[in-house]
């Protein structure tokens, strides 16, 4: 099994536009304040400056295309000396998403953006994969695969026809499963998670082999041998690159395994414990609960009542 396709199989990541944007003209600035969201935008013209909290101002350009995670505050403004408006005051004022903000004909802006929606009962998988910002820029050639769907997005927004958000949203869907591909923008020697685990060739054998059968009964020793070095060797780089141990690891995954299938009432408690590895429901609810906080069947109850994540 394909560890990167499972990981986005259990995040199931959907994109909602919600009718939101921005058109601006000469003078103007928009703050967000600090949620736990995904947002993304594109920027059909014009220009402007995005400024975050201890980082240096960047700048975004007509067919540049950004993700931010709205960890933090951050804004957007022609011109940084302007005090802005809230966008969340903003939209309840105007009585709409898309806003317009500035006076008169110069510099104009069009900006279209939306967020991405995780399934809720393991969006915590999400943590690691993504920097707080991702700027791509027009000019970059790097991601070919990245601009190839741009450029459809971009021709879609400006000559919609039938079914054109249905596209323009699984346009945007493809863009960031393309992004999470692309390794070299994401993975460096700061950044553990799964996807640095892939990028590394000793690690990338292990994680395979734990997403190919995880129910099997690995040892850090099992591991170790089937990356052909040593025990310690093998423990220490797989901490170091994909930021937990690899029994940790496995543990981790199973339970996410079991969250989804607990959420969607695949199967029954017993039967999923015994597919991810569990010799009985017993060991399985004893693990989950350690684990996770709670009990499998009570489990069921909170996931059937937090449904999808929401805008």
């Amino acid at each position: 099994m394909d560890p990167f396709l499972e990981l986005i199989g259990l995040l199931r990541p959907r994109a909602t536009l919600l009718g939101g944007g921005l058109d601006a003209f000469g003078r103007w600035s928009l703050s967000f304040r600090k949620r736990d969201d995904l947002l993304f935008c594109w920027v059909e013209r014009g220009e402007f400056q995005l400024i975050r909290p201890d980082d240096a101002p960047v700048h975004i350009r007509q067919g540049d295309f950004f993700l931010i995670r709205t960890f933090t505050p951050f804004t957007m403004t022609s011109d940084p000396s302007i005090h802005p408006i809230d966008s969340e005051t903003a939209v309840a004022t105007a009585g709409s998403k898309r806003l317009k903000l500035g006076e008169g004909v110069d510099r104009p802006v069009t900006l279209h953006a939306g967020k991405f929606v995780f399934d809720t009962v393991n969006e915590d998988l999400l943590a690691g994969l993504l920097p707080t910002f991702v700027h791509i820029v027009e000019e970059d050639k790097s991601l070919d695969r990245v601009r190839v769907l741009l450029t459809m997005n971009e021709n879609e927004a400006r000559q919609p026809g039938p079914a054109s958000e249905f596209i323009v949203t699984r346009l945007v869907e493809l863009i960031l499963v393309e992004i999470l591909r692309a390794k070299p923008l994401h993975v460096d020697e700061d950044q553990a998670g799964l996807l640095a685990g892939l990028a590394d060739p000793i690690t990338m054998q292990a994680l395979s082999a734990i997403h190919r059968d995880v129910a099997y009964g690995w040892t850090v020793a099992a591991l170790a041998k089937l990356c052909g070095v040593s025990r310690s060797t093998f423990a220490t780089r797989f901490r170091q690159v994909v930021g937990t141990g690899p029994i940790e690891y496995l543990m981790h995954w199973r339970m996410a395994l079991a969250k989804d299938q607990l959420a969607r009432g695949a199967r029954g408690i017993g039967e999923i414990g015994l597919a991810i590895g569990f010799q009985s429901s017993s060991a399985f609810s004893t693990a989950f609960t350690r684990e996770v906080g709670c009990s499998p069947k009570r489990f069921i109850g909170v996931a059937a009542k937090l449904g999808p994540k929401r805008s």
